[in-house]
């Protein structure tokens, strides 16, 4: 749930809906908060999702790293980052019957339409996840506000759950950001020998990725770099696997991967 800087009333919130923020699927889905909207303490970013083939709006280094796991899940089928509790009228309900003062606007006093930080769409159905650093969830006043969530989701029959940096595997995420480099990098059909050569000498383990990948370039004369980039979209496509959960080190010869 993050917080405008700007004043928010009826006007903007007409705006939002008017622009079809929170709605739509995949490609065509909107984040009700968009990272151009308001300077965020931590570190705000756009990354463009492999699952949906969109620029995904993230506002913490703790989002982006989930976001990055999420994406990279074979039961994960569409991700809404910045999702809201749209039913404005039913949200601040919940919070009057629970005794929670519902968070307002300071200058407006209108109130806020809640985000849930992720809506996943998995093979198992829809799941809300809100991300916390654990920290926070000593504050009452946030505590407060995910109760809210809470019933929020609970009424919509919707499994909903915090994650805190506890739960994120930092390594697995840094290592598919890395991947996620070549994302735009396309094997056209003069590159297809040089793949072949790629996955063939990948099954040596006397060699690291780096060797192999420099004696690809100078077999097809291939800019520098060119190399480790297909190896990265070989990884991407899973035609070569490499175990996330470990350092990736392609100066390192035996790194384990499968071909």
């Amino acid at each position: 749930m993050a917080k405008h800087k700007r004043i928010w009333n009826q006007c903007v919130h007409e705006k939002y809906l008017r622009e079809g923020r929170g709605c739509g699927w995949g490609t065509d889905y909107s984040p009700w908060i968009h990272v151009q909207d308001f300077s965020s303490r931590g570190v705000i970013s756009r990354v463009k999702g492999r699952t949906t083939g969109r620029v995904h709006h993230l506002l913490s280094n703790n989002e982006l790293a989930y976001f990055y796991i999420l994406d990279w899940s074979e039961s994960v089928t569409d991700i809404r980052e910045q999702y809201p509790l749209s039913d404005l009228k039913r949200a601040v309900k919940i919070a009057a019957h629970a005794g929670i003062k519902y968070p307002t606007d300071i200058v407006s006093g209108y109130p806020y339409v809640m985000t849930c930080d992720f809506m996943i769409t998995t093979k198992d159905g829809h799941k809300a996840r809100t991300v916390k650093q654990s920290s926070e969830l000593s504050n009452p006043r946030v505590l407060e506000k995910l109760e809210i969530e809470r019933r929020y989701w609970l009424e919509q029959g919707i499994d909903w759950k915090i994650v805190t940096e506890n739960e994120i595997s930092y390594r697995k995420a840094k290592n598919i950001e890395w991947l996620y480099t070549a994302q735009d990098f396309v094997i056209t059909d003069e590159l297809l020998p040089a793949t072949d050569m790629m996955r063939t000498m990948l099954k040596s383990d006397n060699l690291t990725v780096v060797q192999i990948a420099e004696a690809v370039e100078n077999e097809f004369l291939l800019n520098p770099g060119m190399g480790l980039l297909l190896f990265k979209l070989l990884a991407l496509d899973g035609v070569v696997s490499i175990n996330l959960n470990e350092p990736i080190n392609v100066c390192q010869k035996g790194l384990s991967v499968a071909v």
